[in-house]
């Protein structure tokens, strides 16, 4: 059986939560600061680094919500399969259309590199144009 805790006790819990996650939340912007600065720009793999960082911290925050202030960690681990799954397809969907956009972003950019481009028409097709027809006159026969 699951030993209960005083309220006291509960109170003290939160409170260490919550200031875990404020410290987390902290280093998070600090490392978004850290990105967003000039003199990094450059700097390409601080920049994958303190992504990828962000990222882990955001995950870590999302599981430890979930696990504690959700009480996923205190049910029995069907019920935390049942939400598991579901976020991990959610995860995957939204993986699966960034890159499903970002092809039809490049396909996109192919088009209207495409219609920019001048095609003749009608008369033009196979005229020689008047520069052109200078330099043929100017060469020596």
């Amino acid at each position: 059986m699951a030993q209960h805790l005083s309220y006291e006790e509960s109170v003290r819990g939160v409170w260490k939560g919550l200031a875990l996650l404020a410290l987390v939340t902290l280093v998070e912007v600090a490392l978004s600061l850290l990105k967003a600065a000039e003199w990094a720009e450059d700097i390409r793999i601080l920049i994958y680094v303190a992504s990828l960082l962000i990222i882990g911290l955001s995950v870590y925050k999302a599981y430890f919500i979930i696990y504690e202030f959700m009480h996923m960690g205190y049910e029995v681990k069907g019920l935390a399969m049942t939400v598991l799954l579901p976020t991990m397809l959610l995860i995957w969907a939204l993986i699966a259309f960034f890159n499903e956009g970002d092809a039809w972003r490049k396909s996109r950019e192919k088009v209207i590199y495409k219609d920019q481009l001048e095609v003749p028409t009608g008369d033009d097709v196979g005229a020689i144009s008047p520069r052109e027809d200078d330099l043929l006159l100017a060469l020596p026969a």
